[in-house]
C-alpha cells in the first residue's frame, strides 16, 4: 500500500523515517484559515485531516498522512511569522512564559476512512533578552515556524523545559502516529 506525506516539511520527512523509510512526499495546497472561535485543538487536527484529504483525493488507494502545528500562547494561535517584526512580536509574548504546541495528526486510509488526533505539548521559554531575540531572528530560522522557533535547530538554546511529545512540537507526533499506523496494519 503506497503512503503518502502530505507535507513538503524536511521536518516532517525526517520524523516519518523513524517510522518507515517507504513514503512519497505530496505536498497539500489548502486553505489553512482557522475557524474563528473555534476550539485551536480542534482546528489543527481539522487542518491535517484537511490536508491529507487533498493529497487522498488525487490517489484514492494511498494512506495519506496530514499534520499541523499551532503554537498557542494565552488562548492566542500563533502560526508561522509574516515577516521579521512579527516573528519578534512572537519571540516576546513567550519570553519567560508557558505556551502550548498542538500539533493535528490525520490518516486517510482508502474508501474515505479519516482518524483524526491532536497531541498537545506544554513549553517552557526561557526569559529572553532583546539582543538574544534579534540574534536568533537575524538567523532566519524563525520565518518558517509556527510560533517563530523551531526546538531542534537554534531555538533549543531559548527553552528551559517541555511536559509532553517532544517530536510534536517539531511538527510530527512521532509515538502517536506509529500507534494509529499500527492499529490500522500501516506499519
Amino acid at each position: 500500500m503506497q503512503l503518502i506525506l502530505a507535507s513538503q516539511s524536511p521536518r516532517r520527512q525526517e520524523l516519518l523515517r523513524l517510522i518507515t523509510p517507504d513514503f512519497t512526499v505530496c505536498p497539500a495546497d489548502v486553505d489553512e484559515t482557522l475557524i474563528e472561535g473555534a476550539p485551536l485543538a480542534d482546528e489543527v487536527a481539522r487542518l491535517a485531516a484537511h490536508k491529507a484529504q487533498a493529497v487522498a483525493e488525487q490517489y484514492p488507494e494511498a494512506v495519506v498522512i496530514g499534520s499541523d502545528t499551532l503554537v498557542v500562547c494565552d488562548g492566542q494561535a500563533l502560526g508561522k511569522p509574516a515577516d521579521a517584526a512579527d516573528a519578534r512580536r512572537m519571540l516576546r509574548l513567550l519570553s519567560g512564559r508557558t505556551h502550548e504546541v498542538m500539533t493535528g495528526l490525520a490518516l486517510c486510509i482508502p474508501h474515505g476512512r479519516v482518524i483524526k488526533d491532536t497531541v498537545i505539548t506544554t513549553v517552557r521559554f526561557a526569559p529572553l533578552e532583546e539582543a538574544e531575540i534579534s540574534a536568533y531572528i537575524e538567523t532566519g530560522e524563525p520565518m518558517d515556524k509556527a510560533g517563530a522557533y523551531g526546538i531542534q535547530g537554534l531555538g533549543a538554546r531559548l527553552i528551559e523545559g517541555i511536559s509532553g511529545d517532544y517530536y510534536s512540537v517539531m511538527g510530527l507526533p512521532v509515538r502517536r502516529l506509529y500507534t494509529r499506523m499500527r492499529e490500522n496494519q500501516i506499519v
